[in-house]
């Protein structure tokens, strides 16, 4: 592990950009050092890396000087909040960026996240894929659909650490948690940027592993009951038109594709979501209306698979928050002694 690196600036300002990882196999870690690199122009860099000893020590031997890598020294269940609740705590500069290690900013949208951190809490900008396989234009359709609706939750934020910090940070033993963190800093009385035209890349997992996220990324709409309540109505929906007029049918998947389509074009989505993204859209609605009812009975079976475990949870209302800040409740990520193995599930980064 290195050291605290230097904070470098971004115009006037300091930034310590954390990445949260895990990897459960050595492997190869694709263009992340050198764009890791690239980002040190930028930012502080820490990895907070959840991966087995072996695994942790190769990756220390591909990062580029003046990477600061450590492994989580918070325990709670949900790998990525162990993470981000370690660089929280190590970070020596009041804004952060936290990305997924397939986020890839470029200067100008780094600039531009940390320009609107001058006025907010935290900032929600735009992911989008690129390349574009089959799989990855199926998840652009939920992308689409989540922009037109305005509810889209991104792989990437920027927050302010003291914030974070004032709020007691936030809860880790909840699989929807990038959500969970943006309703935190708000009850605690934060402000929420959402920059739907501030697009920052993504590269597309495996087909494998997407097709192993249908059932999870489902399960978070137990974090938003009124939007779980309407996909859970679509496959009985679906069912009712199939046997009275298959028509309607055919009219929803208009619909969707209409509805998808008005997200791209929302706020220049089009210059970086191909026109053929839209017409996914019907693929995706089925998709969910299955899985939504896969994912109601994991609830009531114990939970979502994750980390070799179950979360029950997928996040806690705006409410529900702001009567624990009020209380001045902890959360349930708490630090770990140094030294101090976490469990499995806590140690690995998803």
């Amino acid at each position: 592990m290195t050291g605290q690196p230097e904070r470098l600036s971004c115009g006037n300002h300091a930034v310590t950009y954390i990445l949260p990882l895990y990897r459960g196999q050595p492997g190869e870690l694709d263009n992340l050092p050198r764009y890791l690199g690239e980002v040190l122009d930028w930012a502080a860099v820490m990895v907070v890396d959840g991966s087995p000893p072996a695994v942790f020590e190769q990756h220390a031997r591909l990062w580029p000087a003046g990477v600061d890598h450590r492994p989580p020294q918070h325990a709670c269940l949900n790998g990525k909040a162990a993470g981000v609740m370690t660089g929280l705590a190590a970070a020596h500069t009041e804004l952060l960026v936290i990305a997924d290690d397939d986020v890839r900013y470029t200067a100008a949208s780094f600039r531009r996240m940390v320009g609107l951190l001058e006025t907010a809490d935290v900032v929600r900008p735009q992911n989008y894929f690129t390349p574009l396989p089959w799989h990855a234009r199926w998840d652009t359709a939920r992308t689409l659909l989540n922009r037109a609706l305005g509810a889209y939750f991104p792989g990437t934020l920027g927050v302010r650490r003291s914030t974070l910090l004032a709020a007691g940070g936030y809860d880790g033993d909840v699989l929807f948690e990038n959500l969970e963190l943006i309703r935190t800093v708000r009850a605690a009385g934060g402000t929420e940027i959402s920059a739907p035209s501030l697009f920052v890349a993504r590269l597309p997992c495996s087909a494998r592993h997407f097709l192993g996220q249908r059932v999870r990324q489902a399960y978070d709409g137990f974090a938003q009951p009124w939007r779980l309540a309407a996909e859970l109505a679509l496959l009985p929906a679906a069912v009712l038109g199939w046997h009275l007029r298959r028509r309607l049918l055919a009219a929803a998947g208009l619909l969707a594709i209409g509805l998808a389509e008005l997200g791209r074009r929302r706020s220049g989505g089009r210059a970086v979501f191909p026109p053929s993204s839209a017409l996914w859209a019907p693929v995706w609605v089925l998709e969910r209306a299955v899985s939504a009812w896969v994912a109601a009975v994991l609830r009531l079976t114990g939970g979502a698979p994750y980390g070799g475990g179950r979360l029950k949870t997928a996040g806690h209302s705006l409410r529900a928050l702001r009567r624990r800040h009020r209380a001045g409740s902890p959360t349930q990520a708490s630090v770990a002694p140094p030294g101090t193995p976490l469990t499995r599930a806590a140690a690995q980064i998803r």
